[in-house]
């Protein structure tokens, strides 16, 4: 519910807190990937980047950000995409990433992405980088479910 602001209006309802998981790498159990999700009333906010015993406490550099929007009139539609902060590393995955969340979700979808798949058991191939994008929408396409179950379900009680 929104909460009531000192002029009488009432503030958006913020009350969706962060979920924050991280999952083995394909092929590499000592490398993980680190989702950090805020689904929104209005939107998704993804956030995902990858860290391994290696490489110890270093910071991984700055991905990519990129937003999708799904189309309205027709829920086949590839959705809409721009890259708000591209790198180039990082944001063809990002772009995939966010056009499936927005498709699937129904939901414009922000995507930050600074994952690697270098650490991987066969050094970042195709097949792994497959791998983890399934797993990573898989997740977080169970938590939106999760989500929606828990609202649906308070609003029927």
């Amino acid at each position: 519910m929104a909460s009531q602001l000192p002029n009488g209006t009432h503030a958006p309802s913020t009350s969706s807190k962060p979920i924050q998981l991280a999952l083995p790498l394909p092929h590499a159990p000592h490398s993980r990937i680190h989702i950090h999700l805020n689904i929104l009333k209005n939107s998704l906010l993804l956030f995902l980047t990858t860290s391994s015993a290696e490489s110890g406490s270093t910071l991984a550099p700055m991905g990519s950000l990129v937003y999708a929007m799904p189309s309205r009139t027709n829920v086949s539609a590839q959705p809409l995409s721009t890259a708000l902060y591209p790198q180039s590393t990082t944001v063809d995955f990002a772009t995939r990433i966010a056009r499936i969340l927005a498709r699937r979700s129904g939901k414009p979808t922000y995507v930050g992405n600074s994952m690697s798949f270098a650490a991987a058991g066969l050094g970042g191939a195709v097949e792994e980088e497959m791998e983890g994008l399934n797993r990573v929408i898989e997740v977080v396409m169970a938590e939106i479910a999760k989500q929606d179950t828990a609202v649906n379900g308070d609003i029927a009680s």
